[in-house]
């Protein structure tokens, strides 16, 4: 059975974005980026709300062409164009690039999603991640910290009550700093 991977970067103090949902501050060099390229090119899709979609949708359809492209950023664009993507939205009316749009996040239809042939299924974005938090649909955790506090913007975890026993699986120190920790349900 697939399983569902939230895969997120944070600040140290717990933040995705900054206030204005800036994600500047992100450490990404060609390491970690071709480490990202690695992993999620393995994924049967990428699952992300609205936020998330359109964010990476303004930008990686077409970075393979942008000349100061690096060449995990080209690999990544093309990776990111031809992912199955399904994203999570009420008001949006169409997406491309192999993108499914879907209303509502049904546990049933998860449940259905994941018995499907193919790869795990990255998700992406807070709020998308406490939905399915809520109807406990995440089987792992890929949380990536950059050597980073920001002090305000917007939390990675947002469910107050939550309370998920996990199983530390693998650390990982990238040469910017930034660390992986990949958990699994306990």
């Amino acid at each position: 059975m697939r399983k569902i991977i939230l895969t997120m970067s944070v600040s140290l103090d717990g933040f995705i974005e900054g206030p204005n949902r800036e994600i500047d501050w992100h450490m990404v060099d060609d390491e970690l980026h071709g480490h990202f390229n690695d992993w999620l090119s393995r994924m049967g899709a990428f699952l992300s709300g609205r936020v998330t979609y359109e964010l990476m949708a303004g930008f990686w359809p077409t970075a393979d062409k942008d000349p100061s492209s690096t060449g995990p950023m080209v690999e990544f664009a093309r990776n990111w164009r031809d992912m199955p993507k399904i994203v999570y939205s009420r008001t949006l009316d169409h997406a491309g690039w192999n993108t499914t749009i879907v209303r509502d996040v049904v546990p049933e239809e998860v449940k259905k999603l994941k018995e499907q042939p193919g790869g795990d299924m990255a998700l992406g974005g807070a709020n998308l991640a406490t939905a399915f938090m809520r109807h406990d649909l995440i089987d792992g955790y890929r949380i990536y910290i950059h050597p980073i506090v920001i002090g305000n913007g917007k939390r990675l975890f947002q469910l107050p009550d939550a309370r998920i026993n996990l199983k530390l699986a693998e650390t990982r120190t990238f040469g910017n700093g930034v660390v992986l920790l990949r958990y699994q349900r306990a």
